[in-house]
């Protein structure tokens, strides 16, 4: 098995995965049902009309009159353009936040890691810790400053020479992408970094030493040698950080204001209900044409999923 922890190398353990392969087959499949109903009940729902949807639960639907009750109208509604639909926007609009922020952050990250783990420079260790403990700031109490940064820069009043330094200059950020992308970048990388080097830092020690006296240098090594090593674990973390960043409501929202042409899936979905609810049938429709792209990039990755997160939290 990919998973079993070679000699000297990352892996969950023998007791661990003793205790994997103890699990009947028919409890695992048991798991997958009962995750899979919620899934179920979206979908079937998504076809339905707004007074079967309210009358009744989807499980009813085997019993109902198709004719009367089943419907393709809630997907043309949520995917025309309107005020209520306009959903192919939105969510091109989330891929075109989602996938920079989350190459962005593992391209910096795998630099780092590299650098924190196989070179030696001065106070490492503590830069290294510095970086792992920005995980403990919570991303709520971060938005407001980091928006008051993006509008109007940041600036320091010298009272004693009465002078204004501009430690960050205005750049007007709010309302457009980039500004989505550099939030989410900047609250991924502590946990980037640490997932990445502590599996980078368990790779042999004599494949390091055996290129440096070839003669190549960090860049090459990093290139040649550990990106094809770490490709499980960055398929792990793009996984994570592909289904945040699509799946972000409060940042997009936060950073983007009254954008609304910019607004991803999440913040149109929300509107889909209209006002006062009246249209709340159309929510499981774009709701579940929401799940599909994540739901094809988890099963494209899942073969890297257990082994890279494994491999990057647990050494030893």
């Amino acid at each position: 098995m990919a998973l079993v922890s070679g000699a000297g190398g990352p892996g969950i353990g023998k007791r661990t995965y003793a205790f994997l392969r103890s699990i009947p087959t028919w409890a695992l499949w048991l798991l997958v049902v009962l995750w899979t109903i919620p899934t179920l009940g979206l979908l079937v729902n998504s076809f339905r009309t707004r007074d079967a949807q309210r009358s009744s639960g989807w499980w009813h639907s085997p019993f109902e009159n198709y004719a009367e009750n089943l419907t393709l109208a809630n997907y043309t509604d949520i995917l025309t353009a309107g005020a209520q639909g306009g959903l192919w926007r939105a969510l091109l609009n989330s891929l075109a936040i989602a996938l920079p922020a989350t190459v962005i952050p593992i391209a910096f990250a795998a630099f780092a890691a590299y650098a924190f783990a196989w070179i030696d420079f001065k106070g490492r260790e503590w830069l290294f810790i510095a970086t792992v403990s920005l995980l403990a700031i919570p991303a709520q109490m971060s938005l407001i400053p980091l928006l008051q940064l993006y509008s109007g820069g940041g600036h320091l009043t010298l009272p004693f020479i009465e002078k204004t330094l501009t430690l960050f200059p205005d750049l007007d950020l709010t309302g457009r992408a980039i500004s989505v992308w550099l939030t989410h970048t900047g609250f991924a990388l502590p946990f980037a970094i640490f997932l990445l080097h502590n599996y980078i830092s368990g790779l042999p020690k004599d494949i390091f030493e055996s290129a440096f006296i070839d003669g190549a240098d960090h860049f090459k090594i990093f290139w040649r040698l550990v990106v094809p090593l770490s490709v499980p674990v960055l398929a792990a973390f793009a996984i994570f950080q592909f289904l945040w960043t699509y799946n972000d409501y409060l940042i997009a929202v936060t950073m983007l204001g009254g954008a609304g042409h910019n607004f991803p899936a999440t913040a149109r979905i929300a509107a889909l209900a209209g006002e006062f609810g009246q249209a709340e049938h159309l929510l499981t429709a774009g709701a579940f044409l929401s799940t599909l792209l994540p739901i094809i990039v988890f099963f494209a990755l899942q073969r890297f999923f257990v082994t890279g997160i494994l491999a990057g939290s647990v050494k030893g």
